[in-house]
């Protein structure tokens, strides 16, 4: 171990390059919070030294010499004195010990596995893979585990559309489903991978990929998801869970599965796993725009299987997901509920101004925009519906964006291009709160529009740090209000309900329907006028 040590007139840094010590980016990030929490530290960063993480701690102030490498993990700390400095090391090495610790349950006397190849070697029952690797290390790593026999949930993104393709061209070949890349949720007879949202009806399923649930009562249909959209699939279930309608499954696809390229490879196995599954009554296919051609195709299957198909195909014309659910809980008899909302009983100021959404999913991102710009016109993008309303590469600066100027803009903060070496913005908010700050700064805004998404595996309270952020940008000189999407269920860890409050509390309009937030958004933007 190296390590270099200064003291400044205030603060007290301490930089350390660990050799050998590699860890994923989600326990580094926990590991840096855990540093940053303690007394008296003003920044800390614990990451691998990759290029951008190098970039990202010395834009902290921090001296990174060149000759790192990214096999090196980068310790960064500063503090106020020696007694916080030694306080918030003593942090991360506990926080990166009991990252390391053994599972609960895993025998100590055996090494856990390092590939996909031997953990199918160890658990020859098992029947899902699930690989969280960088992009690049997806492609041979996913040929093993489809080798194998084993269903396949890809994580990762930043994975070249030529290896999705092969994957799932192998995938067809061996009769698994591959789920991803950039997959972020998923629930297999009633257990949630990824971001998975509690619902009260999962625990209904049967056996669609090798596991096993309780058969679950017979007093309402059970409706299986296969979603080519990560947020769209947790919004759409959460309606449905609102509703009292059960999940039987929600089997994720990777948001380009729909694309020409793609050609709707998993959605073909996805809607026939669920066809064949006695636990689904009514089947629904959610995503993002689809290509048409590849759309009439999944369509066409869907329309061949004795299973009733409903779509959420999003696109301008097509209905949104909240609208979209209304007809499916209609077909199947069940009444739609009065979505949630607080805090919008209050006045809308008549100042007009632009509207700035800041996404960490990219199908809520896709649905306000398609809902605002029925009242906007053109909004600017990173994933723009039209190639005319891409925000310029100089709008797009790595690590955080610059929207001054830019007019209506919603942004997709989970896009490959913010999440190559960093956390998910559904994890890490760190890039959004100072996003928020930024366009609370500019007179043009008048409207943040934001989504939360709740859950497993998302951030534990996500209130917390969007309360003193809101509470800054709606008490600016002028007019600003705060407009919240809230996707998540009354089981969730995060408690909805509470989240809500302190949401509203700060100033915040919330509302559980996704097109309900934008449309509410954009008619603030408006000065009021719907």
């Amino acid at each position: 171990m190296s390590s270099t040590e200064t003291t400044a007139t205030t603060w007290h840094e301490r930089v350390e390059f660990r050799p050998g010590s590699y860890h994923d980016s989600v326990t580094l990030l926990r590991v840096a919070q855990a540093a940053a929490s303690t007394a008296g530290v003003s920044a800390a960063q614990v990451a691998m030294a990759t290029e951008l993480n190098v970039e990202l701690t010395r834009g902290l102030g921090f001296t990174v010499p060149e000759d790192v490498t990214p096999q090196q993990l980068i310790v960064a700390i500063r503090a106020v004195d020696d007694a916080a400095l030694t306080a918030a090391l003593e942090a991360v090495d506990g926080a990166l010990a009991a990252a390391s610790a053994p599972a609960p349950g895993a025998r100590a006397d055996l090494d856990p596995p390092r590939t996909v190849r031997s953990a199918a070697r160890s658990e020859p029952d098992s029947t899902i893979a699930l690989l969280s690797v960088p992009g690049p290390q997806v492609l041979a790593e996913g040929l093993d585990a489809i080798a194998a026999g084993k269903h396949l949930m890809i994580f990762s993104d930043n994975v070249p559309v030529a290896d999705e393709v092969l994957l799932k061209q192998r995938a067809a070949e061996a009769g698994v489903l591959v789920m991803g890349p950039d997959c972020g949720t998923a629930i297999i007879s009633g257990v949630g991978l990824g971001f998975a949202n509690v619902l009260g009806g999962t625990l209904v399923g049967g056996s669609v990929l090798g596991g096993s649930t309780s058969s679950g009562t017979e007093a309402a249909p059970t409706v299986g998801i296969v979603a080519a959209s990560g947020t769209g699939a947790q919004h759409l279930s959460c309606l449905l869970d609102a509703a009292g309608v059960r999940v039987s499954h929600v089997l994720g696809l990777g948001g380009r599965d729909l694309s020409e390229a793609v050609g709707g490879a998993s959605a073909l196995t996805a809607l026939q796993l669920l066809e064949d599954d006695p636990g689904t009554d009514h089947i629904v296919l959610v995503s993002k725009p689809p290509h048409p051609a590849t759309a009439q195709k999944v369509l066409a299957a869907a329309t061949a299987l004795r299973t009733p198909v409903s779509t959420v195909l999003l696109g301008t014309g097509n209905p949104d997901i909240t609208s979209a659910v209304e007809v499916l809980l209609a077909t199947l008899g069940v009444p739609t509920p009065n979505w949630a909302e607080w805090g919008t009983d209050r006045e809308i100021a008549t100042d007009t101004g632009d509207l700035r959404g800041l996404f960490a999913g990219g199908t809520l991102a896709d649905e306000a925009m398609i809902v605002a710009a029925t009242a906007l016109g053109g909004i600017r993008s990173n994933i723009p519906l039209r190639p005319e309303d891409a925000l310029p590469a100089e709008a797009l600066q790595p690590g955080r964006p610059v929207l001054t100027g830019q007019g209506h803009v919603v942004v997709d903060l989970g896009d490959d291009a913010f999440t190559l070496g960093r956390p998910h913005p559904m994890i890490d908010p760190s890039v959004r709160l100072g996003l928020i700050a930024d366009q609370a700064a500019d007179p043009q805004v008048r409207v943040i529009l934001l989504d939360v998404v709740l859950g497993h595996c998302a951030e534990p309270d996500p209130a917390a740090g969007l309360v003193p952020a809101i509470r800054a940008a709606v008490s600016r000189d002028g007019v600003l209000d705060v407009v919240v999407s809230l996707c998540g269920t009354s089981s969730d860890p995060q408690d909805l309900r509470r989240q809500a409050q302190a949401l509203v509390a700060a100033g915040a309009r919330v509302h559980t329907s996704n097109s309900a937030a934008a449309r509410d958004a954009a008619t603030i933007a408006r000065g009021g006028v719907r």
